[in-house]
């Protein structure tokens, strides 16, 4: 159809999500088309085809992320926006995260153990040497977790248990950026699909687990409790709406009731049939689908509110009760404690 609005989708080695997704935007018959992009090179005064773009591997494809900086220019709406997506690192995450009051690991961001070529002495005298370490390791306590600021897959991870280890696995981090972040001890673990910042599937998670028996499908009000579902997806709203992210995934250990936002930084996050189960992999096709047949017909400027401009000064977060569109969400009192849980560590 002439008016038809086209959607486009950019993937990597992942097989089961994309042709999927691409049939269910188009069984709806809406006025909107979805197929896989097909690009090979970009001219700068090119007319972009697409109203909205689903990115899920332009950080691993320098020349995607070109790409889609230009159909945002252009007005194609992109999932997620590039150029935030670029810029955003776990520490700041971990910062804003508190400032708004999600609970959130005590983190350190730490300076880089070794530098390119060309990087010398001279251009490091801002930074103490030896650092602190004994001041650090009391800050975040053990176990701890040493992981890079920018990146996903438990790639270069490393969980700590003393001063020893700390020192070692620092070591091995080159030019890496890291964080350094308190090891929660926690009774439940959740893993939250997060799509258009508001509509959140909160599901039960085992780490532990073999990697296709993590997802646990059940009742998040039964296992977590309703009280406790509830903070996890108003943290969830507060740090998507905060972020511009309208496709990623929050984890949050649970403990003594209270959620720790562990990772959010998942932009391109995990949507294959064998591992996010049959059940939430149906509930992430009908709703990514619904999703850009919206952002298509409705039209919408990913970013356009930076949330997190008020939270760049000193003034502590504002009171109330959250709300999307307008004023800051606020965050609940502390639930009381539980005792007696037999405790993991992440």
């Amino acid at each position: 159809m002439a008016d038809e609005k086209l959607v486009g989708l950019l993937v990597g080695r992942e097989n089961t999500f994309p042709h999927a997704f691409i049939d269910r935007v188009n069984s709806k018959n809406a006025g909107v088309r979805a197929e896989l992009c097909k690009l090979g090179g970009t001219r700068m005064d090119e007319k972009i085809p697409y109203a909205v773009i689903v990115d899920r591997i332009s950080h691993e494809i320098p020349y995607y992320r070109g790409f889609l900086k230009k159909a945002v220019l252009d007005g194609t709406v992109v999932i997620n926006n590039p150029f935030w997506w670029a810029a955003d690192d776990k520490f700041f995450e971990a910062c804003l995260a508190h400032k708004q009051g999600v609970a959130v690991p005590k983190t350190i961001v730490l300076p880089q153990k070794s530098y390119t070529e060309g990087v010398v002495s001279e251009s490091l005298r801002n930074l103490e040497y030896p650092l602190d370490w004994a001041s650090i390791a009391e800050y975040v306590g053990f176990p701890a977790f040493m992981k890079p600021f920018w990146g996903g897959g438990w790639k270069n991870v490393y969980k700590v248990h003393n001063m020893e280890e700390l020192i070692w696995a620092f070591d091995q981090t080159g030019e890496l950026g890291m964080i350094l972040q308190e090891g929660i001890q926690f009774e439940k673990y959740a893993r939250c699909i997060c799509l258009g910042q508001d509509n959140i599937k909160v599901i039960r998670y085992e780490p532990g687990n073999p990697f296709h028996m993590r997802y646990v499908v059940d009742d998040p009000d039964v296992f977590f409790g309703k009280d406790l579902h509830e903070r996890i997806v108003r943290d969830c709203k507060t740090l998507m709406s905060s972020l511009g992210y309208d496709m990623c995934t929050a984890e949050f250990a649970v403990r003594d009731e209270i959620p720790y936002a562990i990772d959010w930084l998942n932009p391109a996050p995990d949507m294959d049939y064998h591992s996010i189960t049959p059940t939430y992999f149906e509930w992430v096709v009908e709703n990514m689908a619904n999703l850009v047949i919206e952002r298509a017909l409705q039209g919408y400027t990913p970013g356009h509110h930076w949330r997190w401009d008020y939270f760049l000064n000193s003034t502590p977060p504002p009171t109330g009760n959250p709300v999307k569109n307008g004023d800051e969400f606020a965050h609940p009192d502390a639930a009381p404690t539980q005792t007696g849980a037999k405790k993991k560590s992440i």
